[in-house]
C-alpha cells in the first residue's frame, strides 16, 4: 500500500512538472526578417539588348553593271565627300556613248535637211504653187525629224550618265566600315536591287538599336534618358536618349510556344569614344518614370494572399473535411475553385504578423512604390522568401531575427 502511494505521488509530481513547464514555456513564433518602411525615390526602367551602329551610314553600290578594275579605299580608311572610291570597266559604256552621239549627228543632219524643205514648201504654198496636202506632208516630216533629234539627245545624256556611273564617289565624310568586293569582281548594277560594294559610316555619332518586349515598350517615350553598357567597355556606362520607337514589331517563332514579339528602340549615345565600332553588343536601361519622396518597400516583401481568407472574421474556423472533399470532387465548379488574390505586405505588430493590402505604383530593381495601404516607419517582413510566399498568415506569432543577428549567431 505504501509503495502504491509513492508511485502515485511520483506520477503526480511528473505530470505537475510538465504542466508547469508548459505554462512557463514561452511560445516561439516564426523567425522572420524585417525592415522599416521608408520614403525615397523610385526609378522605373525598361531594359533591352542589341547592338550599336552609326546614326548615319551610306551603302556604296553601283547603278550599272561592270567589273571592278580599281578600289581606291580599304576597310578602315578615312574618306572625304566627293573622293573617288571605285572604278568600273568603261569600254562598253564608252562605245554606247559614241553610238548615241553618232545617232544624234545623223538626226540633226536630217532635221536640218527637212527644215530647209519645210521653209521652201511654205514659200511655195504662199504663192499657190503646191497643194495644201503636199505642204502638210513636208510639215509632218519636219516635226518627226525634230522628235528624232530630241530622242537622240536624250540617248546621249543617258549614255553619258551610265559612263559617269562607272566612277563611284563618296557622298559624305566618314570611315569605310565594311568592304564587300575585291578588284576583279563583278558589281551587279541595278536601280532597285542593292549590291553593296562598301559602307561608309560617320562614327562620331553612334546609336544603340535594341529590342524591347511588347509589354514594356508602351512605357517608353521619345526623349527618355538611358544608361548604355557596351560589352567591350567593362565597368563603364554611357549616357543616351531615346530617339525612335518602331511602329511595327519583330516576331520570332511565330505560331510556336516560343513566340516572342519585340519592338526596336533606337537610343542615341551622347558620349563619344573613338573606339566605338558598329556591331558591338550592348544592354540599355531606359528610365521611363521617376517618383520622388514616395513610400517604398523592398520588392521581396510584397506577396499575394486569398482575399476571402483575409476578410474572414476572427473565430470562424474552416472545415478541413469539407475542403478536402471539395478538392477530391472532380465535378466541383471551376469558378468556385478560382480564388481572388490580392497584393499584401506583412507588418509586425506586437510580435504578430498583420497582412495589409497595398496598391502598388512603379518599381525599380529593388523597391516598389506604395500608393496606399502603408505609412512610413511601419515595420514590414522582408524574408525568408518561403515563409512570405507560402506559409505566413495574418495573426501568426513571429520572432524578428534580422541579418545582423543571424551573422552574430553564426
Amino acid at each position: 500500500m505504501k509503495k502504491k502511494i509513492i508511485i502515485i505521488g511520483a506520477v503526480v509530481i511528473v505530470v505537475g512538472g510538465l504542466i508547469a513547464a508548459n505554462f512557463l514555456k514561452k511560445e516561439k513564433g516564426t523567425s522572420v526578417e524585417v525592415e522599416k518602411v521608408s520614403r525615397g525615390k523610385v526609378v522605373q526602367k525598361v531594359t533591352g539588348s542589341g547592338q550599336i551602329r552609326p546614326e548615319i551610314q551610306v551603302k556604296v553600290s553601283a547603278n550599272v553593271a561592270g567589273k571592278i578594275v580599281k578600289l581606291h579605299a580599304e576597310e578602315g580608311d578615312i574618306v572625304k565627300k566627293g573622293q573617288l572610291l571605285v572604278e568600273l570597266e568603261q569600254e562598253q559604256y564608252i562605245a554606247l556613248l559614241e553610238r548615241a552621239e553618232s545617232s544624234l549627228l545623223s538626226a540633226r543632219a536630217n532635221e536640218k535637211k527637212l527644215k530647209s524643205e519645210y521653209i521652201r514648201s511654205k514659200d511655195l504654198r504662199t504663192k499657190g504653187l503646191i497643194s495644201e496636202s503636199d505642204f502638210e506632208a513636208v510639215d509632218a516630216s519636219y516635226e518627226a525629224s525634230q522628235s528624232n533629234t530630241r530622242q537622240s539627245e536624250a540617248a546621249v545624256k543617258e549614255a553619258r550618265d551610265r559612263l559617269a556611273k562607272t566612277r563611284l564617289h563618296a557622298d559624305m565624310d566618314g570611315i569605310v566600315t565594311q568592304l564587300n568586293k575585291e578588284e576583279g569582281e563583278i558589281a551587279l548594277g541595278a536601280q532597285f536591287q542593292e549590291d553593296v560594294i562598301m559602307v561608309i559610316s560617320d562614327l562620331s555619332q553612334m546609336e544603340a538599336a535594341i529590342e524591347v518586349d511588347e509589354n514594356d515598350v508602351i512605357n517608353v517615350m521619345q526623349g527618355d534618358t538611358s544608361e548604355i553598357e557596351i560589352d567591350a567597355f567593362t565597368d563603364t556606362t554611357f549616357k543616351g536618349i531615346v530617339t525612335q520607337i518602331a511602329n511595327s514589331a519583330t516576331v520570332r517563332g511565330l505560331g510556336t510556344q516560343e513566340q516572342v514579339t519585340n519592338f526596336e528602340v533606337t537610343v542615341a549615345l551622347l558620349d563619344f569614344n573613338e573606339r566605338f565600332r558598329p556591331g558591338m553588343s550592348t544592354t540599355v536601361d531606359i528610365f521611363t518614370e521617376t517618383r520622388n519622396d514616395v513610400i517604398k518597400v523592398p520588392i521581396q516583401s510584397v506577396t499575394v494572399r486569398e482575399k476571402e481568407k483575409l476578410e474572414k472574421k476572427p473565430g470562424i474556423e474552416e472545415k478541413p473535411v469539407e475542403e478536402s472533399a471539395e478538392e477530391d470532387n472532380p465535378r466541383t465548379d471551376e469558378k468556385d475553385k478560382e480564388k481572388e488574390l490580392i497584393e499584401v505586405v506583412f507588418c509586425v505588430e506586437d510580435n504578430h504578423a498583420v497582412a495589409k493590402p497595398v496598391k502598388l505604383g512603379i518599381s525599380d530593381d529593388t523597391h516598389y512604390e506604395i500608393i496606399s495601404g502603408l505609412e512610413a516607419d511601419e515595420t514590414v517582413v522582408t524574408a525568408p522568401f518561403r515563409v512570405l510566399s507560402k506559409t505566413l498568415q495574418a495573426g501568426d506569432l513571429v520572432e524578428v531575427k534580422n541579418k545582423e543577428e543571424k551573422k552574430n549567431a553564426d
